[in-house]
This record gives structure tokens, sequence and C-alpha cells, in this order.
């Protein structure tokens, strides 16, 4: 069982431009994201996380049942769903402007325990940042680190919603003891600072920076950099993209029974090459159609 622990929301998209467009609803949020792509690709999956009991939040959770995720874990409440509204620029690309106050996910507490047979629990996105809920699932991650369990953290950095940013920054350095795959963007790399052989040094076994088309690059603890070019595709937008490859790593690392520190070490320069194609992959088939609509496992079939 992987777990992703984080966020649910509803993403408004426009469906023209300017800043009175017509907005379309759709379901979405990192973790969110992450768990549906796990389960499309066929990985015995559960969602920990709050959601509202409002018409959005049975949406929420209907998607994630019809993906085949487990959602006894999620806790539920009667504030409402987190909005976001997302602009999409000339190249796909997507920024995002958040209504969080007083809503249902921010008020997650960190469970007694995980579900029976958890091998991996995946973190990031807006639930790291908004309290009350930042600080539970910063125990949760803590918890299942301690408890040996893999660990995946994908800062996916929404600087609009992070008020103190070196605060941020000092806080997401204290994660990484706790952290065993950094998963980020180029862009979220940048925005924090540092450097993958600072963060290797502080406790993830491998750090992959995602590079948009040009690819994704793994950094390894024994001092191994590998690297693959992006698929080539007609992007239409690249809303879930990152989430896609968050799914496909760990999907990839569980198929291939590499959800420890010493499994990791193990992979050499092809199971790492295979694995972020295998990654690349999923993302471009994301970003080929509107929304966050990852691959399901026949998709990448060979």
């Amino acid at each position: 069982m992987i777990v992703v622990a984080g966020e649910a929301l509803i993403d408004l998209v426009p469906q023209g431009t300017g800043a009175l467009a017509s907005l379309q609803p759709a379901l979405g949020g990192g973790p969110y994201n992450t768990a549906v792509a796990l389960g499309r690709l066929g990985s015995p999956t559960a969602f920990c996380s709050r959601t509202s009991r409002d018409a959005f939040g049975e949406a929420l959770l209907d998607r994630l049942r019809r993906a085949g995720v487990d959602v006894s874990a999620v806790q539920r409440g009667a504030e409402p769903t987190t909005l976001a509204v997302a602009t999409i620029d000339a190249h796909g690309s997507a920024a995002y402007s958040f209504y969080v106050d007083g809503t249902a996910d921010r008020l997650f507490t960190a469970p007694a325990e995980l579900p029976e047979g958890t091998r991996a629990v995946s973190f990031g996105t807006c639930s790291l940042v908004l309290e009350p809920g930042a600080s539970a699932y910063e125990e949760l991650l803590r918890t299942a680190a301690g408890q040996g369990v893999f660990t995946a953290l994908d800062p996916n950095i929404r600087a609009g919603l992070i008020p103190d940013a070196d605060a941020y920054r000092a806080r997401f350095k204290s994660w990484l003891p706790s952290v065993s795959l950094l998963k980020l963007s180029e862009e979220d790399a940048l925005w924090l600072g540092g450097t993958p052989r600072e963060w290797l040094a502080a406790g993830p076994s491998a750090v992959v920076i995602t590079q948009g088309g040009d690819g994704l690059t793994v950094f390894t603890r024994d001092g191994s950099v590998h690297s693959v070019p992006g698929e080539k595709v007609d992007v239409v937008d690249t809303i879930g993209a990152g989430d896609t490859v968050n799914a496909a790593l760990l999907h990839g690392l569980s198929a291939r029974d590499a959800l420890s520190a010493e499994a990791l070490a193990a992979l050499g320069a092809d199971g790492w090459t295979q694995l972020l194609r295998f990654a690349a992959r999923a993302a471009a088939i994301t970003c080929s159609r509107a929304g966050a609509e990852p691959p399901y496992a026949d998709e990448l079939d060979g």
C-alpha cells in the first residue's frame, strides 16, 4: 500500500482569456492527483486527508474510488472545499490563486496509525503550508519515517500561500532527515535555494528534479547523476504533470521492490534511467490532455 497524504481541492480552470472568463471546476490538488495517478497505474493506494461533506467533497472521493484508491482514511468535515483558480499561459503552464480560509482540509489531524501494509507515504503542496493541518502532516511525516516507512516529498511551491518564505525554507530543511525521496521542479529548487548535494547530505537517498520538456534528472547519495530527456508531445496544459511524475516514480519503485534506502542505492544507472523514462512518458501523456488526467497502466505498456 502506498499512502498519499495531503489536500484535495477544486481547480477552477478558465475556458478563455481575461479576468472574467468562464471557469470550469475540476478535481485537483497535488496529493490528490498523485493518488489518482497511482490508482490508475495499478498500485494499491490509500488517500489520507480531510474533505468536506459538500458536493465538491463527494465528487473528490468518488473519483478516488473510481481509480481504485482506498478512502477509508479520509476524514470528513462540514467546512467548504478549498478552491484554486488556475490561470493558463500561452505555453500551457498553470499558475494558481487560492481560497483557503476555513476550508475542510486545513483541519486535518494526524491519524493514530497508518493503513495496514503501508510501504510508502507521499507528502506535498499546500497541505504542508496551511496551518493547523500543516503541523499534523509534518507529524505524520516524522512518525512514518521513524517507523522505517519510505517517505516521498514534493514541496510543489505555491509562493502566494507562503507568508514567510525564509521560515518555510527553514521548515523544508527540517523535513529532509525524514525524507527518503525528494522530488521537485527546477522552479521549486530555485525558490528554495540550496543544491541537490546539500539536500542529500541532510537525509534523502535520492533527489529527482523535473525540467519540464527537457526531462528529469536524479542525484543519488553515492554521487551519481542520471538524466533522461522529456517525451515530445503537443502540450495542452501542464496541470498534474508533476503529480504524475510522483506517482510514476513511486509505482516504479514499488514494482522493483525498491522502497528503501538500500534498494535505491542498488538501482544503478540502468534502473534509474528506466524509471525516469517511465515517469517522463507518464507526464507527457498527462500534458497531452486538458486538466489533471494521468494515464492508465495500459497506456504505458511497452
